[in-house]
């Protein structure tokens, strides 16, 4: 057999079945299985394969799924599915119909917490922790595993100062690996680099300074090591921390070598781990090199520009900037809350703020948002990525619901531009300074235009535009989804106007009366939320301008999309080419 023993393997109870003597044999077969896998599916590779050992020593060592289990992120958490009664369906990950590519609760018992965004491990496993103290179960275990670099997260510390200070049956496994999706970063790091197997810092230990019972730092992939601590920890009441030093990528030399882009790497050769060879073809652009390469452009010739992000330097494209001028652009960490009240303070002093944080992540940081640059009129530019569908990662990571959210706030501008070109005008005009704060909307991926490093122009602002005339009805969209709009308007045919508005807000109400006016029936197509999106604002509009015609808002529906590819996504949504072509037939 390919794996003698992980084919015998369902459960941890199969699993507990095994001498001790034989786990490393397992760990040695569970990561060749997922090597295997991942090679030609694809997926989050490094982090698993750094935690093999650990994952086999925990569901060895506990008794789960009564004892809770709580892994941080859940980048990491392959092994841990594996062994939970999902190997057979592995091989379904992160694709349409199977599973998810994060711990999600209705998917497994073992999964006691769903996860996907940062530093929530600790404080869901303390809750779970004093819920089983005031039921009288004081025999369960409730173990959170977070990484060095969510661990430095604003809402890791909250979570530790509480920990702190009760009797909670609660153990934190510290991965140390110093690299999230980049390395890690700050004071918290510098700290932890000190640490060495065996070996803790004699004096200012932080952990110890919270009330958390320290042990380690041990080898994170030395099986009898970590089943004797794990072993030993069961007994110990109160808070405690467990502190491992592991290798991110471990057992693939590449991804050891190699750590940030072997992250997730795409399809790789399974047996030499070389990344296979992308087709020789001149492609378009990703909507963040288009942001990463026309902020620096911009910056060169403007003292003023700083850039900031939270722990993305290599997914927003701001590494470009850090790598030429590293005194101007800032990776703070796994940090929303803070990286937008230093945009705020720094914009207080003149400076020309360019924040670059994924949709979904934008999110943490909305009562910065509100309260430190929009009540005070900051004009901090947010560069907001990944908005709208973004695929494989699922529901955790859609940027779907921004424009509902940042919709409502007084002061602020919304842009969604509908190309490259776009983007790297609306860039440049909010460098030459706007009176209010912006929030620039753009797409994961690549774009369509080859040719897209023009010379600048100015965008002006609030403005719609008309991208085609026709009769039968209007077609009113905002951001990228305009292509599949303009794509099906090509196939079915129809005869019907597209306008494209590059700003929800303000919205261009003299074109939108103009339309109003002229058309019986009204679409509009956006990517994201329909509940409170840019389509409810139009809405909100004609309802006022007492529109007697029929408007039709198209976008995301108000349910939680899971995951499948952006175009298997939108067409569930009714937003992909092939489904805006049946639509447009039927107007």
């Amino acid at each position: 057999m390919k794996y003698p023993l992980l084919s015998d393997i369902e459960y941890p109870s199969d699993l507990r079945k095994l001498s001790s003597a034989q786990l490393p044999a397992l760990a040695q077969e569970l990561r060749k299985f997922i090597i295997d896998i991942v090679a030609s599916k694809e997926g989050h590779l490094g982090a698993s394969l750094g935690v093999i050992e650990l994952t086999i020593a925990l569901h060895y060592i506990f008794d789960t799924p009564n004892d809770q289990l709580v892994w941080d992120v859940g980048h990491q958490a392959y092994p841990h599915k594996i062994l939970t009664g999902r190997k057979n369906r592995f091989h379904t990950n992160r694709q349409l119909g199977g599973l998810s590519g994060f711990p999600k609760r209705d998917e497994s018992a073992y999964d006691t917490f769903g996860v996907g965004h940062s530093s929530t491990s600790i404080s869901a496993a303390l809750g779970m922790a004093i819920a089983s103290k005031l039921k009288g179960d004081t025999y369960k275990q409730h173990i959170a595993v977070i990484g060095d670099a969510s661990i430095a997260s604003g809402m890791a510390f909250e979570g530790l100062n509480h920990g702190g200070v009760t009797d909670a049956n609660l153990l934190i496994i510290l991965n140390d690996n110093a690299i999230g999706i980049d390395p890690s970063v700050g004071a918290l790091k510098e700290y932890l680099t000190k640490a060495k197997v065996g070996r803790k810092p004699k004096t200012d230990n932080i952990i110890e300074a919270l009330n958390f019972k320290y042990y380690g730092p041990v080898d994170g992939h030395d099986l009898p090591t970590l089943l004797r601590e794990l072993k030993r920890l069961q007994s110990v009441e109160g808070p405690k921390l467990l502190h491992i030093i592991t290798t991110k990528g471990k057992g693939l030399k590449q991804a050891e070598e190699n750590q940030v882009q072997y992250h997730a790497p795409g399809k790789f050769n399974a047996h030499t781990g070389e990344l296979l060879p992308k087709k020789d073809v001149q492609a378009p652009p990703k909507f963040q090199d288009v942001f990463g390469l026309t902020l620096l452009e911009l910056a060169r010739n403007n003292p003023k520009i700083v850039g900031i992000t939270p722990a993305m330097p290599t997914g927003s494209s701001l590494k470009y900037m850090m790598d030429e001028m590293p005194d101007r652009a800032f990776d703070v960490g796994i940090a929303e809350q803070h990286a937008v009240t230093l945009a705020a303070g720094m914009a207080t002093q003149g400076l020309t703020v360019f924040c670059t944080i994924y949709s979904t992540f934008l999110q943490r940081a909305y009562d910065q948002i509100i309260h430190d640059v929009a009540l005070q009129n900051l004009p901090v530019i947010f560069c907001v990525d990944r908005s709208g569908l973004v695929g494989a990662d699922g529901a955790t990571h859609h940027g779907v619901f921004d424009i509902a959210y940042l919709n409502c706030i007084p002061n602020l501008l919304i842009a969604a531009p509908s190309n490259e070109i776009e983007l790297r005008n609306l860039l440049y005009t909010a460098s030459l300074g706007l009176s209010h704060p912006i929030a620039i909307r753009y797409p994961r991926g690549r774009g369509t235009l080859l040719n897209w490093q023009k010379p600048f122009e100015n965008f002006v602002v609030g403005k719609g535009i008309c991208l085609s005339k026709g009769t039968k009805a209007a077609i009113i969209s905002t951001g990228t989804i305009g292509a599949n709009v303009m794509e099906a308007i090509r196939i079915s045919k129809a005869n019907l106007a597209h306008y494209h508005f590059p700003f929800i807000k303000p919205l261009d109400t003299k074109l939108l009366h103009t339309i109003l006016a002229a058309y019986d029936t009204i679409l509009t197509v956006e990517e994201g939320t329909i509940i409170g999106g840019f389509g409810s604002t139009i809405v909100s509009y004609a309802t006022k301008q007492k529109y007697k015609g029929t408007l039709e808002t198209l976008g995301v529906p108000d349910t939680f999309i899971e995951q499948g590819t952006p175009e298997e996504l939108q067409h569930l949504c009714g937003i992909s080419i092939n489904a805006l072509v049946e639509r447009f037939k039927g107007l």
